[in-house]
């Protein structure tokens, strides 16, 4: 759609990105309005959203008659770069993605915004500054808000091949529950290496492959399987709300509750420092601006089942430390019945 430029608000002292409309020269008049009514409409939606977790549109500004987006800068990565850089993510970074993504899309879908496209590619997470680790969503391009008006006809399939769902995937309209199974298909991405259809070049195949709900089964995702595979099932009806996945996201791997922890604050490993992946030079490995300790992950016990409630246990008994009090007790009750013995049989 566009060219994205690097320029600074001179007014307001700070730098901003400002999407460009490439040139219409050339086009007919109806196809150029298309193109310039769909930046005007990507400003209009994602003004709609004010989220720690997503890319600020700040402005659609007409100049010569052409449509410009000013919005945020974030100097970041998207996690499909991250995702070539090293194959697969760490469960406890996933989750943490997962979670504050989840919170920004809740907030979208209670003011009438379906993303529509949700991908690694439109996933941010910053490299550089004091916000390095911060992840947000990004491209609120093909978005639609409560009560948009499309004239899109029947059958048409929006979105990305790789992260559809069942039922866009036959043609449907991508509704709330569409987004959820999107970005399951995109935290799987980040966990399996690859997107829950295979890789294949053939889109045709993997549009039929989404129509089926032919998913490979997970076998890296550890203690977010579940929550991928509610948030992944065929049938729209039977998936959470995007709140209700946060929820699964931050329970399956912090614990309840955990939501202020992990919500708001960058990336960081379980030591507390700035993952490699996501930052620039220097900066990989440093300690996090937040580097509070993240709260200590579940693990189910051996032989729990899916639905058993995590517990945490101690690594020793809660009785060890008086081991040494109850020996002496009982030495010196035995030393007392040999004295008894003695006695009595004097």
């Amino acid at each position: 759609m566009g060219a994205v430029w690097l320029a600074h608000d001179r007014l307001l002292d700070r730098d901003v990105a400002i999407k460009q409309v490439l040139t219409t020269e050339g086009l007919d008049e109806a196809e150029a309005n298309e193109i310039r009514e769909r930046i005007l409409h990507e400003g209009r939606v994602a003004a709609k959203l004010s989220h720690d977790h997503a890319i600020a549109v700040y402005d659609v500004v007409l100049e010569a008659g052409e449509p410009w987006l000013v919005m945020e800068h974030l100097p970041s990565r998207n996690v499909a770069r991250a995702l070539a850089l090293v194959e697969r993510l760490p469960e406890i970074e996933v989750a943490q993605i997962g979670a504050q993504v989840a919170d920004a899309l809740a907030t979208a879908h209670a003011v009438g915004i379906v993303h529509r496209d949700i991908k690694p590619g439109n996933i941010l997470v910053a490299d550089r500054g004091d916000i390095v680790g911060m992840a947000k969503l990004s491209d609120f391009g093909i978005s639609r808000g409560a009560g948009d008006l499309t004239d899109e006809p029947d059958g048409v399939i929006t979105g990305t091949p790789a992260y559809l769902p069942p039922e866009v995937a036959r043609g449907m309209k991508p509704t709330e529950a569409s987004d959820v199974f999107s970005f399951g298909a995109t935290l799987y991405t980040m966990l399996e290496g690859q997107p829950p259809f295979g890789l294949d070049e053939d889109t045709d195949e993997t549009v039929r492959r989404a129509a089926m709900a032919q998913i490979i089964p997970p076998e890296r995702s550890g203690v977010l399987t579940q929550t991928l595979l509610h948030m992944m099932e065929p049938a729209p009806q039977r998936r959470p709300t995007m709140a209700e996945a946060r929820d699964e996201i931050l329970t399956a791997a912090f614990g309840p509750g955990t939501g202020p922890q992990i919500i708001g604050i960058p990336l960081r490993t379980e030591d507390g420092t700035i993952p490699a992946w996501a930052a620039r030079n220097s900066a990989a490995g440093l300690r996090s601006p937040h580097s509070a300790p993240l709260p200590r992950p579940y693990r189910a016990p051996a032989g729990a089942t899916a639905g058993t409630p995590p517990r945490r246990f101690n690594a020793q008994p809660a009785q060890a430390s008086n081991a040494p009090l109850a020996i002496a007790v009982g030495l010196l009750i035995g030393l007392i019945i040999i004295i008894a013995v003695i006695v009595a049989m004097i």
